[in-house]
């Protein structure tokens, strides 16, 4: 059976995705949405599919089995009722929003009509991740650290805190959901950001440019986050590291390295993530089996709470309780 998917967005994101869906047997990507019908036809092309400009003008137009969402922070809310409305599932990209508010109320929609959905948290489907998670379940962590450190991306929208919800929220989003998905629910959250440099670089900058967060976590571990947006181009570093009695594991994009007293091992991720991911909700939509989904929108919301409880916390100076 041959899956007619449609997709939401014209951006990067949008591309990548539409491009691995192509690659796919019995997949075929019909319909492009875009912020206007030009934007929507001018990717559509390249796909020989339909372009629209309106969400409810391509469901209209055609009988979708999913649809994929690849927008900024501010755009949901009506992209996602309108599918909830027709049990339409919906694989989303982080993050579900600029703040809870609105995802909180498609939530309770999801959960009522029981809609498959999946969120882009790619890393959790990585060889490296799953490994890691395995050496971790024999493991009694102590603290975990975890960085995003890298440069502001030239996008109006992620410069403006109502719009993209700032650093934290919509990018360093990574490393929260990698904390929970590895280590367990966080219950109090204390966070302190700062504008040094970006504000005077660049114009309408509301959001952050450093921050650093500290979580407590349900079974006690604490684990520190912090990120900068400051960075030059081709400069940075992403990471995850977890220490214990046992020794150290250290996680970025790239690899991951164990560390146990006296020997290390290095092992290089291997596989496409986000054909992982793609793959695992495509097989939900065929099947009704949610098993390979890692995240979904449930969980995807738990890591949003937390993401922005940092943002509440550093604007009141105190401490947030989950």
């Amino acid at each position: 059976m041959t899956l007619n998917i449609g997709i939401v967005g014209t951006g990067w994101f949008s591309k990548e995705h539409a491009d691995l869906l192509a690659k796919m047997e019995d997949v075929s990507l019909k319909a492009v949405c875009g912020s206007s019908k030009q934007k929507g036809e001018e990717m559509a092309r390249a796909y020989g599919a339909d372009g629209y400009g309106e969400i409810t003008e391509m469901l209209d137009a055609h009988k979708l089995d999913a649809v994929y969402i690849c927008v900024p922070p501010q755009s949901h809310g009506a992209i996602e009722r309108s599918l909830i409305r027709r049990e339409i599932p919906f694989f989303i990209e982080k993050p579900l929003g600029s703040s809870t508010e609105i995802p909180a109320s498609l939530l309770q929609d999801i959960k009522e009509h029981n809609l498959l959905t999946s969120v882009g948290y790619h890393f959790r489907y990585q060889e490296t991740v799953k490994q890691l998670k395995a050496s971790l379940s024999s493991d009694k962590v102590g603290m975990i650290v975890g960085q995003w450190m890298g440069g502001m991306p030239g996008v109006a929208w992620w410069r403006n805190q109502e719009q993209s919800g700032g650093q934290f929220t919509e990018q360093t989003t990574h490393i929260v959901d990698l904390v929970r998905y590895l280590a367990g629910e966080v219950k109090e959250v204390y966070g302190m950001f700062g504008n040094r440099i970006m504000h005077e670089k660049h114009e309408n900058v509301t959001v952050s440019d450093i921050g650093t967060v500290s979580l407590k976590l349900e079974n006690g571990i604490v684990a520190n986050i912090s990120n900068t947006c400051v960075l030059p181009d081709g400069v940075g570093h992403v990471g995850l590291s977890f220490y214990n009695e046992q020794g150290m594991l250290d996680w970025n994009p790239e690899r991951l390295m164990e560390v146990r007293s006296g020997n290390s091992t290095e092992y290089a991720n291997t596989g496409n993530p986000y054909a992982a991911e793609s793959e695992a909700f495509l097989h939900a939509v065929r099947t009704g089996d949610r098993s390979r989904i890692l995240s979904d929108y449930e969980d995807g919301y738990k890591t949003l709470k937390v993401t922005c409880s940092a943002f509440e916390s550093a604007q009141s100076g105190l401490p947030v309780k989950l």
